[in-house]
């Protein structure tokens, strides 16, 4: 899915709060109960226009979680992350720093596709927040890398641009590290950025060392 620009602020980026993981994934599920409850989840309106949902893929012991905005319309039909031109991009993003698809971990902030590929809305975030916390814990990664300005101000918080929250790195929940950069569509559109967004992964690279 594309990932749109958006407007200063004045907000900070802080880790995210402490929410109640959804109803359906009380009580700590593991990965086959979470992967239930998302594939029969009815939470928010997103669930009408759905084919399917799009849990996530890798290894779910990844030191690196990847993690996008929601869906697109190939996604949506093939159940997987980040398919079409713009996953090739990530698959080469990734192959330049000796990662594929089968040594990190892939989600999306939302599991279903908003229509028209637009920015999911806070109700539909808010449905789907326990479920991409829980893989989170799951993983248990040593670096997340959010891929664009929807993930990163999700994961975040807060509504700073993404031209601002580059450069650095910040925590997510205060312990994992978690550096931000261009969302693959974004870059298909925009050439010019890619020289910065492989700066941004020779960060992410650079942090996953230091906590190694």
């Amino acid at each position: 899915m594309s990932s749109s620009s958006s407007q200063p602020s004045q907000t900070n980026s802080v880790a995210p709060p402490s929410r109640p993981v959804s109803p359906e994934v009380s009580g700590a599920p593991g990965w086959a109960e979470l992967e239930s409850a998302v594939a029969g989840c009815t939470r928010c309106a997103l669930a009408e226009g759905r084919t399917q949902t799009v849990f996530g893929v890798g290894n779910r012991k990844a030191a690196w979680m990847i993690v996008g905005e929601g869906p697109g319309a190939e996604e949506d039909r093939r159940g997987e992350p980040f398919v079409g031109r713009a996953g090739q991009l990530l698959d080469n993003m990734l192959a330049a720093l000796g990662l594929n698809r089968e040594t990190v971990y892939i989600a999306n902030v939302v599991k279903c596709r908003p229509p028209g590929n637009r920015d999911p809305k806070p109700e539909e975030v808010a449905a789907c927040a326990g479920y991409l916390e829980r893989q989170i814990e799951l993983v248990a990664p040593r670096l997340i890398l959010a891929l664009g300005r929807f993930a990163a101000q999700t994961l975040l918080q807060t509504d700073v641009p993404v031209g601002q929250l580059r450069g650095r790195a910040h925590r997510y929940a205060g312990r994992i590290p978690l550096v931000i950069t261009y969302h693959p569509a974004y870059l298909l559109r925009s050439p010019e950025q890619k020289a910065r967004a492989w700066d941004d992964l020779r960060l992410a690279r650079t942090q996953t060392l230091e906590v190694a």
